[in-house]
């Protein structure tokens, strides 16, 4: 049953400044992961707001409302107009009542203040006049919802490394309950801190640079050793059936079916019980049998635990069912609160371009039952995906997408 139309998408990462030059990416296996002096990592790299905004009704008061803001509010508002632009909804506009807003993640400014703290020890009389405004994640809502003129419901939604796909979820019942019939959704830039990055390392869960760079993020593989952090920005245009017929708006995708569960445990320990759990109710939701999923796209991190606890959730929701298997992580890095939109982004781009991209780093996979996808992209005519998000804290989730014309 369809809960919602992916109508517009947008993204701005590592190996893509939008939807078609990221589609190629994943299409050739083009890894957007390099080693700096921070370690290594996944960096939006020659990227400027003011040359990302196309000449467009709403160039100007994106400028007007975001020239100044912090880098994450920026990628925000141009991954947003992407996806705005796609949907045609300056063409053919929905009433800003009915237009919500939701960002997903948590933190989103933290790298801003960290700089600003470490001069405003040495300098505490100078702090830049919006410091207040620019310090909280709502900022993010409000400068989508002047840019759009959104004057729907609009809020902020974490959940670690899950948030997207919380976002997600969240986004899907707002315009499923009536509550809005159109929602902008976006997994905004995390920009990790000195401190995040050491918090990370001390876990052991950060992968350390040993050789080629682009080698170091395996998931899945046997010689994983932990993830690389990647930068994105990334945002889906949601809309009602209902709406899409109004305006006679092109679906790319819809949400079928989508769900979120609790392990019942603080730690970064998961649960292969709580994963599996959280995947069966997300296929129940979108009346699916197992076998009717042609792909998943797994939350697969690179870590040691984390990859095989999710192949073990995987062999017990799908069992003989052998839906192909990728991480996208492999090629952007964990783009933290962000993945699970920048990977329905990259979902909704497999499903309609009609391949798997490839896991350029599985060598030797952990798994020979899964069907992982190999070093080069595969063809293949998808019909139904499942994406996964899990995060520290036990938060596990997952969405059902359909290629629009199964999904209606």
């Amino acid at each position: 049953m369809s809960r919602a139309a992916v109508v517009g998408t947008g993204i701005v990462c590592s190996i893509g400044a939008d939807v078609p030059s990221f589609t190629a990416a994943l299409r050739a296996g083009r890894s957007g992961i390099v080693a700096d002096e921070d370690g290594l990592g996944a960096p939006i790299s020659g990227w400027s707001f003011p040359d990302a905004l196309d000449e467009g009704p709403l160039r100007a008061r994106a400028l007007r409302s975001a020239r100044r803001a912090p880098p994450p509010v920026q990628a925000a508002v141009a991954a947003a107009l992407q996806a705005w632009t796609a949907a045609r909804l300056s063409e053919a506009p929905v009433p800003g009542e009915r237009i919500g807003v939701v960002v997903a993640g948590h933190n989103l400014t933290a790298r801003y203040a960290y700089d600003l703290g470490r001069s405003f020890v040495d300098n505490p009389a100078y702090l830049p006049a919006r410091f207040a405004l620019h310090a909280w994640d709502t900022d993010h809502v409000g400068t989508l919802s002047e840019v759009f003129a959104a004057t729907g419901e609009g809020f902020t939604v974490g959940g670690a490394s899950a948030s997207g796909n919380v976002g997600i979820v969240h986004a899907t019942r707002l315009v499923a309950s009536g509550a809005v019939d159109c929602c902008v959704l976006v997994g905004a830039l995390t920009e990790m801190t000195p401190l995040h990055r050491k918090g990370f390392a001390v876990l052991g869960a950060l992968a350390e640079a040993d050789g080629d760079p682009a080698a170091a993020c395996r998931p899945f593989d046997r010689d994983r050793r932990g993830f690389v952090p990647g930068e994105a920005a990334a945002a889906l245009v949601l809309e009602s059936p209902e709406s899409v017929a109004r305006r006679g708006a092109e679906v790319l995708a819809t949400v079928e079916g989508c769900a979120l569960g609790l392990d019942g445990n603080r730690l970064a320990d998961p649960s292969a019980a709580g994963e599996a759990r959280v995947m069966g109710r997300a296929l129940r939701a979108a009346g699916v049998e197992p076998d009717g999923i042609d792909y998943v796209n797994a939350h697969g991190t690179a870590s040691r635990l984390g990859d095989e606890t999710e192949v073990a959730a995987l062999h017990a929701v799908f069992g003989p069912a052998r839906p192909w298997v990728n991480s996208t992580k492999g090629l952007t890095g964990h783009c933290l609160g962000a993945a699970g939109v920048v990977e329905a982004v990259a979902t909704v781009a497999q499903l309609t371009g009609g391949f798997a991209h490839p896991n350029v780093n599985l060598d030797r996979p952990v798994d020979d039952r899964t069907r992982f996808v190999g070093a080069v992209a595969q063809p293949a005519g998808l019909r139904r995906a499942l994406s996964n998000g899990f995060g520290f804290g036990g938060i596990n989730s997952a969405v059902v997408f359909a290629r629009a014309v199964d999904g209606g």
